[in-house]
């Protein structure tokens, strides 16, 4: 977009905890897809290709674990060989994430500060099928409404349940959607709100599941768009094709 700095950082800093031992991120991804080498993509690359392919992201950030064993190094072996059709013309960086998804994407924002960013979209490196046309439809809501996520709308009926398992709600499935990433915001605002966040985790060991609600409890209101059905989110180790 003329005129906007836009930013994407992308979140590989986990454990993969429930992956037994696999480090998804690194993972080949075994979709049959290769990169411009011939050679298969794994779950990083695949997303780093498709944020790649928007012309409008200036800088793409990765937060890669701290741990040298499986930290830049790692990440770096992980990045796909560009096709001859694709030169990406953004620059990649990566910065060593913490012990929270949060705090991780924290850092990567404070290392952005320098590249005056006004726009940033913050997405799961465990999301190796987003596409580029939904990169782009996001970045075109975020300058028109600062904050908006993809969603997608339930197909199966959510209850609340108490700690022993007993529904104590009967949740209306039209009001209650799934949200995916790419996150987008309005740059220095949700830069704010992380802030805000550290010294509610510090306090009050507040715990934050997305960048979506540290927006949502500290600056406004979210806007949504459609997401993509095939744009999911690799948990387990039945989740890889």
């Amino acid at each position: 977009m003329e005129g906007r700095t836009i930013a994407a950082v992308i979140t590989a800093a986990g454990a993969s905890s429930r992956m037994g031992g696999i480090k998804k991120e690194y993972h080949l991804l075994g979709d049959g897809r290769l990169d411009g080498a011939g050679k298969p993509l794994t779950v990083l690359g695949s997303a780093v290709l498709a944020f790649a392919a928007c012309s409008d992201i200036s800088y793409i950030v990765i937060t890669v674990p701290s741990n040298p064993e499986t930290g830049e190094m790692k990440a770096r072996q992980a990045l796909p060989v560009f096709p001859g059709t694709l030169s990406p013309k953004q620059k990649i960086i990566f910065v060593p994430g913490s012990n929270t998804r949060r705090s991780s994407v924290h850092h990567a924002l404070e290392l952005l500060k320098a590249y005056h960013v006004d726009y940033v979209l913050i997405h799961d490196g465990a999301r190796p099928w987003v596409q580029t046309p939904l990169i782009q439809r996001t970045i075109q809501e975020v300058i028109l409404h600062k904050a908006v996520i993809p969603v997608m709308p339930l197909v199966e009926t959510p209850k609340e349940i108490n700690a022993e398992g007993i529904i104590t709600r009967h949740l209306r499935r039209a009001n209650i959607v799934s949200a995916q990433t790419p996150q987008a915001f309005y740059f220095p605002e949700i830069l704010s709100a992380h802030e805000l966040a550290e010294h509610e985790e510090l306090e009050k060991g507040k715990e934050f599941t997305d960048d979506a609600e540290v927006w949502g409890q500290f600056i406004g209101p979210v806007y949504t768009i459609l997401g993509d059905p095939g744009n999911k989110k690799i948990t387990f180790p039945e989740d890889l094709p």
